[in-house]
């Protein structure tokens, strides 16, 4: 016991003494990211810690996200020197027992972390603009067709910035004490589908499949397809494990015109019956024929195999079917076609290009049958306005101008239709009307397509099949919807023009400038009037707007 009062009273002793010897408020040899504040008062740190490193935190801070760098401003991110804490903790740890006597028999210098301040709304908001930026998605590794080559596309590792602990990293940094970037913690996701497997499928399947054509043979004929052809229906996506696996389109590669026209001559399509009116009756001008045809699924049965193949085994033979046709003599009754819905007139001035094309549309609308449930579209149906498809250039409206174009006059045609869905009182699905006024069309009931960016589509709503009966002679285009009508009527009423602006003069230049003359611009109201029984049970608006058409002089 005496022993142990004895040296109680010397360990008290020698720390009584330590702190006399070291009375300052910091003790000596401690510094702060190198600033010496050892021996200072606690207002004398603060002051030099302020003066020599307070005013980094104003300066730019280059970090490292991943594998691109940026620049934070720490005041802006709401973080800051807290000088006064740093003082403190620098005092407080050199004021227990063991530091303080350890001080009589050692000269050694200590580090001091500093203490930054950190104003967390502020530095969350910054650092979440800075992931908007530096955040990627992962991609996965793939292969796609362009022109007939097959394209890798390289997978990219996806990263997301570790808000939480890039916070952390910050608030540890005494900006400008080095050069190199702060490197900031980001998540990394790794892509399913990686370069080996993106190698593995262009060595074993893609490279092959666009080395050369295909042939396929269907009743003696053959069918040569193209690498461009087949790259524009085949896709490779990964499966269940995350191998690249090859998919071909059969839909779209049948519907292609390098293909659907080639198969057209080479099988016989199903045939529809033809219809007439008789008076008020519908008859059967003649019964439909059943047709042989190829199928979505038989083209992708008979392609794929070839595509990994070379030489003479990249040919194969493609089944047929019998389809029957979808109107015969015997169902007309039963698909409710028994008389007439609507039937709607256009007359134009007669041009050669205008015969041409109004006619040879007519000619490959007539006779469509639409089911109930269907949606049927012109440009489907009539396909693209080229030579090899009966057209040829005429007037077509590009824009706000008139210029010359393959299939100039079809607009008549899809103004036709429009008023044939129109008053049969059925539901247009897409349309839209001339960018300016044409006098020869109805106001706000006209219509007009461009092959692959805008169709005429309407969905056969009446519960019965419909029958499209289309014919054309060189001042006229007709449509008669044949079927079972919805309504007793449909009316239209027409609002007055408003919203008038006058046209402008303007000069066009080029080949296919076409001169036209001025005629005002307008919004007009038109609307559509379903009655039964006399009396009106709905009532839809059709809206349209008109730009000026300005006066073009062609040089």
């Amino acid at each position: 016991m005496v022993t142990g009062a004895a040296v109680g009273v010397g360990f008290g002793g020698l720390y009584l003494l330590g702190l006399l010897a070291g009375d300052d408020d910091v003790p000596a040899g401690t510094r702060v990211s190198g600033v010496d504040i050892g021996g200072l008062s606690r207002s004398q740190a603060r002051e030099k810690l302020d003066g020599s490193l307070g005013g980094a935190w104003s300066e730019p801070v280059k970090v490292r996200v991943g594998d691109s760098t940026a620049t934070i401003h720490p005041s802006a991110a709401g973080l800051a020197l807290d000088s006064e804490e740093t003082v403190a903790r620098a005092a407080q740890a050199g004021s227990d027992p063991f530091t303080v006597i350890g001080r009589l028999f050692t000269s050694g210098d200590r580090e001091v972390d500093p203490v930054v301040r950190v104003d967390e709304t502020k530095a969350r908001a910054t650092l979440a603009r800075m992931a908007k930026t530096h955040d990627r998605k992962a991609r996965e590794g793939a292969i796609t067709f362009h022109g007939g080559e097959p394209v890798p596309v390289k997978p990219v590792t996806g990263q997301s910035l570790d808000v939480d602990g890039a916070l952390r990293t910050l608030a540890s940094v005494v900006p400008g004490r080095t050069a190199e970037p702060v490197r900031l913690p980001v998540r990394t996701t790794n892509p399913r589908v990686g370069a080996a497997e993106v190698n593995r499928a262009m060595k074993e399947f893609a490279t092959p499949a666009m080395s050369a054509p295909v042939t396929l043979t269907t009743s003696g004929r053959k069918i040569e397809i193209s690498p461009a052809t087949l790259g524009k229906h085949l896709t490779m996506k990964p499966d269940k494990t995350n191998r690249l696996t090859p998919a071909l389109d059969g839909t779209g590669l049948l519907a292609d015109p390098a293909v659907a026209g080639p198969l057209t001559q080479a099988t016989d399509k199903a045939v529809n019956a033809k219809l007439r009116l008789d008076g008020e009756r519908v008859v059967v001008a003649s019964d439909g024929k059943p047709g042989q045809e190829v199928t979505a699924e038989a083209v992708q049965e008979a392609v794929l195999p070839l595509l990994t193949r070379a030489g003479t085994a990249r040919t194969a033979a493609v089944a047929t079917e019998k389809v029957e046709p979808k109107l015969t003599r015997d169902n007309v009754g039963r698909l409710g076609i028994k008389e007439k819905m609507s039937s709607f007139t256009v007359n134009f001035e007669p041009a050669p290009y205008r015969v041409t094309n109004i006619g040879r549309a007519a000619e490959l609308i007539n006779g469509s049958v639409v089911l109930p449930g269907e949606t049927w579209s012109l440009n489907r149906t009539v396909g693209e306005r080229t030579e090899a498809n009966g057209f040829v250039e005429g007037i077509i409206i590009n824009g706000d101008q008139f210029e010359k174009a393959a299939g100039g006059g079809v607009s008549a045609v899809a103004t036709t239709v429009f008023n044939a869905v129109f008053f049969a009182g059925v539901k247009p699905v897409e349309y839209r009307a001339h960018s300016f006024y044409i006098e020869r069309y109805p106001e706000g009931r006209e219509a007009t397509v461009a092959w692959g960016s805008l169709d005429l589509k309407f969905r056969n709503d009446s519960g019965n099949a419909i029958y499209i009966d289309a014919r054309a002679t060189d001042t006229s285009v007709t449509v008669t919807f044949l079927g079972t009508k919805k309504y007793d009527s449909v009316e239209a009423v027409k609002g007055p023009r408003t919203n008038v602006k006058q046209p402008g003069t303007r000069k066009g230049s080029g080949e296919k400038c076409v001169p036209q003359t001025p005629l005002e611009g307008f919004d007009v109201a038109v609307d559509q009037v379903f009655k039964n029984d006399g009396k009106e049970v709905k009532r839809e608006t059709f809206k349209t707007r008109y730009v000026p058409r300005d006066e073009v002089t062609c040089d």
